[in-house]
């Protein structure tokens, strides 16, 4: 019996054997396709950024190419469209590859700088205001910088396609000999857009307020579409607001709901529901109101969204629109990288812009650091020949993004031409200094 029980337990220990193999490599195999696809997903992922990249920084030259040969306010407002969509586009292409490791600071500004000059550019076209020399100009330079990261974009795909590693490879590679060329790659994109053109067509610092992960949105809940189109409906004055129509929405840093009607548009923020902005474009009758009305006009649009605390800095006013930049105040300095900007119709008071997004990247509770030196010492190292007007204390973003408390000191040279002078009040070293340019339709700053 003993020896029976011994070959019947040896011939199940042997089944159960095998069939734990048979088990462990179907297993195997099972886990293996996992992840074979998941590296497929990956990569097809890494291929995807890589082409929209590439295709949109193609879209961007040629659409600025043709923007430099525009002479009607229309076709000036459908090609910002398309410059401020693909700007999104590639910003949401670049953050999805995982090239932190490398500097990438240039790029960066470049979409950002593209997708805030095609906003302006829009809120100007509803306006009727046509493009100026200097807006040319601008967009003549800024044509040659996408062109430049066009061609270089493409030949790094190229590159990319035809290489002997796979994309996870030569991402996960970027510090090896693996991933050198594409390193090498970008640093050489970094290098051509060294040059890029400075900016300043909404008021001070307007050209890198918006360079930073939004501070209002980023831990905020996510709402809904149809939370969404009921803020859009209250901030475009649609009722009912069923008329609205969603369109594809915005990514980036700061993801957006987007909705359209009748020459309307506008953006409310995925997280937090807060309103990005909108437009409305229409012509503009007989200007009946002053400045002072629409100001009037734009304080009532912002109370109606919740927005309290903003202090009128510059406005101008163009083609029968006044637009008014605010920035907050929180009573003991203005802050200049908290801005929202307001389009006002002098022909019934209409609000036909609102651009938040300087406020929703920025705007926070902050807790100043006591000035090492009084007004009265800060406007002892103006310089000679300037006169002050006026001292206060600013918080002005840097070109690092970093923000810096100053004296902004108001002066006014021997010639008359008006100074804004920034001291740093700390080290009272001068941050910034300005030249304000009178115009019939308000104060530009450069």
């Amino acid at each position: 019996m003993k020896t029976t029980f011994s070959r019947r337990s040896l011939i199940r220990l042997t089944s159960f054997l095998l069939f734990a193999i048979a088990i462990l490599g179907a297993s195997n195999i099972v886990y293996m396709k996992k992840i074979e696809k998941l590296e497929n997903s990956v990569q097809a992922g890494y291929q995807s950024s890589v082409e929209s990249l590439a295709q949109s920084a193609d879209r961007i030259s040629s659409v600025l190419e043709k923007g430099r040969y525009t002479a009607s306010p229309e076709m000036m407002s459908r090609l910002s469209a398309e410059l401020l969509k693909s700007s999104g586009e590639a910003k949401s292409a670049l953050e999805a590859l995982p090239v932190r490791a490398l500097s990438t600071d240039n790029l960066e500004k470049f979409l950002s700088q593209v997708g805030n000059y095609a906003a302006s550019l829009s809120r100007r076209a509803t306006a009727g205001e046509k493009l100026s020399e200097r807006d040319r100009e601008n967009v003549l330079r800024l044509s040659e910088c996408a062109e430049k990261l066009s061609e270089d974009m493409w030949s790094l795909r190229t590159k990319i396609l035809t290489s002997d590693y796979s994309m996870a490879e030569i991402f996960d590679g970027i510090d090896t000999e693996v991933g050198s060329f594409l390193a090498d790659g970008i640093s050489g994109i970094e290098d051509g857009l060294k040059d890029l053109p400075k900016l300043i067509y909404d008021g001070p610092f307007s050209d890198h307020i918006l360079e930073r992960t939004p501070i209002m949105t980023q831990n905020a809940e996510e709402i809904t579409e149809d939370e969404a189109l009921e803020k859009a409906a209250k901030a475009m004055c649609e009722e009912p607001f069923r008329v609205l129509k969603c369109e594809a929405g915005e990514e980036g840093k700061l993801p957006a709901y987007c909705f359209y009607c009748d020459g309307t548009r506008c953006a409310v923020s995925k997280n937090g529901g807060y309103v990005v902005y909108s437009i409305k474009s229409r012509k503009t009758g007989t200007e009946t109101l002053s400045r002072d009305d629409a100001e009037g006009y734009a304080r009532e649009y912002l109370e109606s969204l919740g927005i309290e605390d903003m202090e009128k800095t510059y406005s101008e006013s163009l083609g029968g629109v006044c637009t008014i930049n605010y920035a907050y105040n929180d009573g003991e300095a203005i802050c200049y990288t908290d801005l929202i900007k307001v389009s006002v119709a002098l022909d019934n008071g209409e609000i036909l812009g609102f651009d938040a997004r300087g406020y929703l990247v920025n705007h926070r509770e902050r807790s100043f650091k006591e000035p090492a030196f009084s007004e009265e010492e800060a406007v002892e190292k103006l310089a000679d020949g300037l006169t002050p007007v006026s001292c206060r204390l600013a918080l002005i973003p840097l070109d690092t993004v970093e923000e810096k408390l100053c004296y902004e000191i108001k002066c006014r040279t021997e010639s008359g031409q008006d100074i804004l002078v920034y001291l740093n009040s700390q080290t009272g070293e001068e941050e910034e200094i300005l030249i304000l340019l009178k115009t019939e339709g308000g104060e530009l700053t450069v």
